[in-house]
């Protein structure tokens, strides 16, 4: 019991150096996140995921997560376009690190870099495009965007862009009126034209009747006859029919009186 106590203050010494040493140099990476270890503020080495020790008061251990992070501007942007005309745009950012030391050494906030560098861009390109061009070719923005921000960050931050999207662009309400009339104006344009289509293939279909009926006399008196029975179907009509003959010479007549006039 003697000896026991004697060397209980070593126990005890050895106790808090074990908790004291240990359990700071003990750490959890988990799958998605890559350690960078520094040691006396120099890099050392990348650590894999899993149950990995350093030295503690050493070495220093930063957690990096490697996956798809989103930014979502918190409000519009008010952008005025190449051909002047001010649209308030709302757009998400999809990006990762795909290089953990440079995002820890080349810059000193990976995620507040590339959300600022991202609004500016935003602005830059946004104020370089038309309006049709905003609103018809959105894809072509998004991808030119990405191209654009995915060149300042990959290389020196080790931070790839994945995916940038402008999900709305709300215009001032006197455009909005523009627009709806010049699009109701492009309809009644079409209508128009489609109408006319109508009618030049009525006139040519017509014309190729008369050339048939006036080179085939026969086919004059049917058409003729037929018409008599479509109006002797009306109860209300009171039918005198004509020979042909009569009535072809009648219509001689006529003419030649008016040509004589």
């Amino acid at each position: 019991m003697t000896v026991l106590l004697d060397f209980l203050p070593w126990i005890v010494v050895g106790i808090a150096a074990f908790l004291l040493i240990v359990p700071p140099g003990v750490k959890t990476i988990r799958q998605y996140e890559r350690g960078v270890q520094l040691r006396f503020g120099k890099y050392i080495q990348t650590k894999e995921p899993g149950l990995r020790f350093i030295i503690p008061w050493v070495d220093r251990l930063i957690k990096v997560d490697l996956r798809t992070l989103t930014w979502v501007l918190k409000e519009r942007q008010e952008i005025i376009t190449r051909d002047n005309v001010t649209v308030h745009v709302d757009a998400v950012v999809y990006f990762n690190v795909i290089d953990p030391v440079k995002a820890v050494l080349e810059v000193e906030d990976y995620k507040t870099a590339t959300e600022q560098l991202a609004l500016t861009s935003l602005r830059s390109v946004l104020g370089q495009s038309d309006l049709d061009e905003l609103l018809s070719h959105r894809d072509r923005v998004n991808e030119r965007l990405r191209e654009i921000i995915d060149q300042h960050t990959e290389d020196p931050w080790g931070v790839r862009i994945s995916l940038v999207e402008v999900k709305d662009a709300l215009l001032p309400e006197g455009m909005q009126r523009i627009m709806a009339r010049q699009a109701e104006a492009e309809r009644e344009k079409r209508a128009k034209i489609i109408h006319a289509h109508g009618e030049l293939e009525a006139a040519e279909t017509l014309k190729q009747a008369a050339s048939v009926i006036a080179s085939e006399p026969i086919t004059l008196q049917l058409r003729y006859l037929q018409t008599l029975v479509e109006i002797s179907g009306e109860k209300s009509s009171t039918i005198i029919p004509l020979p042909l003959d009569v009535l072809n010479a009648t219509m001689a007549q006529l003419t030649a009186n008016k040509e004589t006039r």
